[in-house]
């Protein structure tokens, strides 16, 4: 069975000693929270609690504003087996998430606006936002671009092509045209498509679109970023006042290509994993905020189709539950980044990049809160997972950093 987590919405509640850590505000020190009707009543160091509150004793715990994952795979249209929007939001609440953004490489693609609005309703059922991420051409087959404005109407935040690059140059441009009348971000995975999938493949792409967003004014963020020349491209863009984001995933700072020997298929993924100097250089671009997002990439597939030899696998890991822990353990307590930095990459900055209302902790401000320890031990069991796949390489490892609630 899962474990069990706080998932369920109480209107009325006192947090007591929290460590609040919110980097838009500026805010890191010891508070009680108040909350009454869902929305954040009073922050202060001593707060009485008033008659038929809730009070969590949250000493020695951290509250920060909700966490927010930019790049999900729910799998809905088309391979439910696998996830659901459904538990995939159960996830995301297990793993401290209260908002993520769906991929478009449904089945079919969520380049329609009834698809778009079908998911948005999904998600509305549970306690985390759901803002989906629709396709930039049409059946994500690099040909002609979606109904831009039609899905934007729809509640499409960005657009994406994701599980492949957009096709051409003269597409990506049309795409980033259209989505710029908008003020929208494409998001692009970037893949030339060499055979072997090597870094320059990856690098190929960032130069493209880093050059036509500086031509056009236009706003690009690159997925899942994994190599050191894509990275020295992104900070080089910045210099020239490109409007260029970027994220990393928690596997691809946490492993390197050493973790491919034996080739177990729960290490493939794209792009793959890298050589420690990639794994070093995304860490110093997260340090000198070149990457802005931390992002999880969680990517559900069947056990049937994972547990074949590596070649026939897919590629993809889930990590919504694990995230949290792999960030206090690998990047907060390694002092690699500080806990108010670590978590504006996971709250300020996605919501930044996507234009969405940030979540803030201050009086009058919706309750959207994500509470964990950054001491607590605990050992990955992916058979206790809230997702509907189990496809991790981290399963038994021991993390520090377990979210509550």
């Amino acid at each position: 069975m899962p474990r069990e987590i706080i998932t369920t919405p109480s209107p009325n509640l006192l947090f007591r000693n929290a460590r609040v850590v919110d980097p838009g505000l500026g805010i890191e020190q010891t508070l009680d929270v108040l909350v009454e009707n869902g929305v954040i009543k009073r922050v202060a160091p001593q707060i009485q609690a008033p008659y038929n509150f809730e009070m969590i004793n949250a000493a020695g715990l951290v509250l920060t504003p909700g966490w927010f994952d930019m790049h999900v795979h729910f799998r809905e249209p088309g391979r439910e087996d696998e996830e659901t929007v459904l538990t995939g939001c159960a996830a995301a609440l297990a793993g401290g998430f209260t908002g993520v953004c769906p991929m478009p490489n449904t089945s079919p693609a969520t380049d329609k606006a009834e698809i778009v609005k079908a998911i948005i309703h999904q998600g509305a059922q549970t306690m985390v936002d759901v803002h989906p991420i629709a396709a930039a051409s049409k059946g994500r087959d690099g040909k002609e671009p979606t109904e831009i404005a039609e899905l934007i109407d729809a509640g499409a935040v960005a657009f994406s092509d994701d599980g492949c690059a957009i096709r051409t140059a003269e597409l990506t441009r049309r795409v980033m045209e259209y989505a710029g009348m908008f003020n929208k971000t494409i998001i692009e995975h970037a893949e030339d498509g060499l055979p072997g999938m090597p870094a320059v493949a990856e690098d190929i792409i960032v130069a493209r679109d880093i050059l036509l967003a500086e031509y056009l004014g236009a706003r690009v963020h690159i997925a899942h970023i994994s190599s050191k020349r894509a990275i020295d491209l992104v900070r080089w863009a910045k210099t020239r006042g490109v409007q260029v984001t970027c994220e990393v995933t928690p596997h691809h700072f946490c492993l390197s290509h050493d973790a491919v020997i034996g080739f177990e298929t729960n290490t493939k993924m794209n792009p793959p994993l890298r050589a420690a100097e990639d794994v070093e250089a995304l860490i110093a671009g997260l340090q000198d905020n070149t990457i802005e997002v931390i992002a999880t990439d969680h990517a559900p597939h069947s056990s049937e189709e994972k547990n074949v030899e590596y070649g026939a696998a897919p590629f993809g890991i889930i990590g919504l539950e694990t995230a949290l822990g792999l960030i206090i353990s690998r990047l907060v307590l390694t002092k690699k980044l500080a806990l108010a930095k670590a978590v504006e990459k996971v709250t300020v900055a996605p919501r930044r990049i996507l234009q969405l209302p940030q979540a803030q902790i201050k009086e009058g401000q919706p309750a959207n809160l994500t509470l964990f320890s950054i001491e607590k031990k605990w050992v990955v069991d992916k058979a206790k997972f809230y997702s509907k796949s189990r496809n991790t390489p981290f399963d038994g490892w021991q993390l520090t950093g377990q979210v509550f609630g």
